[in-house]
């Protein structure tokens, strides 16, 4: 794939060049802190509950000099979709970020603690929905930052009030009914991005296990080199290939709570893969649903 290299820079910042550009006090740049989690609890049945966490506290202990905080469990989900953690409105999405001075001129840069970026993807992947593309994830996130002893601060910081104008694409978004039409259908490649466990119905998450008809399985941790740090282009494209990810079709991930999908989208994006979405709902809706089919 030619464009492989062309991506990269676009996707991901080294903490050198975001030390450099905080020093520099860029005002064309706002950093996000998304630090939360996923707590699993499996019961012995092979059932597993997961609870979505913020990491409010985590953030005022210490962050990125400049980073204002967003919650993933509250700030920019729709607190009216009975599925968990569901992208928000427009206006939502606009109200919260243009009270956290991030507008439309802005450069933004999303880090958190997860091994697989999944919650700073998670953010990405929204960003992309609301059409706003000058987004990329620290490669090594907040993790490698400290490691590597550069600054850290306590300070909240408070930006104007930003334009942010959302400009929807909702190529960027399946759901359940428009995923259940694709199925079995040429030109369509699904990515699974859970556990091998949940994918092979070892355990289940929700009233039902397996997963959806057709599905691959590419989980999210297949997409990093070690912690926070993403793997070298050709390590992805050889990945993508090895699984017969195709660059004409329509790549279509989903996991749980179309969160780890996006750590699989993001890193198709970087290699040049254009035609993707996610399922949003993911199986926390397609589990629940017995009108719609599963299998394994």
């Amino acid at each position: 794939m030619k464009s492989l290299a062309s991506h990269r820079g676009q996707h991901l910042i080294e903490k050198d060049e975001l030390k450099q550009r905080i020093e520099a006090s860029d005002s064309t740049l706002r950093v996000v802190d998304m630090r939360g989690s996923v707590k699993i609890r499996t019961e012995p049945d092979g059932t597993q509950y997961a609870d979505y966490l913020g990491a409010y506290n985590e953030y005022l202990e210490g962050h990125i000099p400049g980073a204002v905080y967003l919650d993933w469990t509250q700030d920019i989900i729709d607190p009216d979709d009975p599925v968990p953690v569901q992208i928000a409105s427009a206006s939502r999405f606009a109200e919260v970020l243009s009270s956290k001075g991030i507008g439309d001129d802005h450069e933004v840069v999303a880090y958190d603690a997860h091994p697989a970026c999944q919650l700073a993807t998670r953010f990405w992947w929204d960003m992309r929905v609301y059409g706003h593309n000058n987004v990329r994830i620290l490669n090594g996130g907040w993790n490698g930052w400290k490691e590597a002893g550069y600054p850290v601060s306590q300070e909240i910081p408070h930006w104007e009030p930003a334009q942010f104008t959302p400009q929807p694409q909702p190529q960027w978004r399946v759901t359940a009914e428009e995923l259940q039409a694709m199925l079995g259908k040429s030109g369509i490649t699904l990515l699974d991005a859970r556990d091998g466990d949940q994918y092979h119905n070892r355990t289940r998450r929700g009233i039902r296990g397996g997963r959806i008809p057709g599905a691959i399985h590419l989980p999210r941790e297949l997409m990093m080199e070690r912690d926070g740090v993403f793997n070298a282009d050709p390590v992805l494209a050889d990945r993508f290939r090895e699984i017969g990810v195709s660059e004409q079709n329509r790549c279509i991930a989903y996991c749980n709570g179309g969160v780890a999908a996006t750590s699989v989208l993001f890193a198709l994006s970087m290699l040049g893969y254009g035609n993707l979405a996610n399922y949003d709902g993911s199986w926390n809706e397609w589990g629940e649903r017995l009108d719609l089919p599963s299998e394994g």
